[in-house]
């Protein structure tokens, strides 16, 4: 058990969040709820025109679901990334300009991070790294290049014996 209280769940939390394009969802969910609460506000530049009344809360409240759901379910992320970029631009017409420009950049930027997020690749090798790893694997290649083996000293053994053979 660790030394301090929630230590455990702080790296559930973390390993929990590597496992999923956290950062996307989070941004796209909080996009939706910014256009929606721009939608409630009480300013005299909203509009609600008919059908685009109705438009003006779906949109924003998909946006919200689908970044739960890259959250909860990132296999399919694909779907929901590409859907919540076509959400987030939609908001431009039907959302008082995409909750005045900052819901809907929310929404794009949170939509591409979770397109571009890839499941199960490796960290990254920091080019240190990488060049150490090479110097070490270049000097161990000279070490061996450098001695002889005894399979080597065999061979210069037998074609000394047979020089003067070939000769004679």
């Amino acid at each position: 058990m660790s030394d301090r209280p929630g230590q455990d769940t702080r790296s559930d939390f973390r390993n929990w969040r590597a496992g999923r394009p956290f950062w996307g969802g989070w941004l796209l969910a909080l996009g939706g709820g910014e256009i929606l609460l721009t939608e409630k506000a009480s300013l005299k530049v909203v509009m609600h025109i008919g059908m685009q009344g109705l438009a003006g809360y779906l949109m924003p409240a998909l946006m919200v679901l689908l970044g739960l759901l890259i959250l909860f379910n990132p296999s399919q992320r694909l779907f929901y990334s590409i859907t919540g970029v076509l959400l987030s631009l939609g908001t431009w017409l039907t959302s008082n300009l995409g909750g005045f420009f900052i819901g809907l950049l929310l929404g794009v930027v949170g939509s591409c991070l979770t397109f571009g997020w890839l499941p199960d690749q490796a960290p990254r090798v920091s080019r240190r790294q990488r060049r150490k790893t090479a110097r070490e694997a270049k000097e161990l290649q000279r070490e061996t290049a450098d001695e002889p083996t005894a399979h080597d000293e065999t061979a210069q053994r037998q074609a000394g014996q047979r020089q003067p053979a070939e000769s004679v």
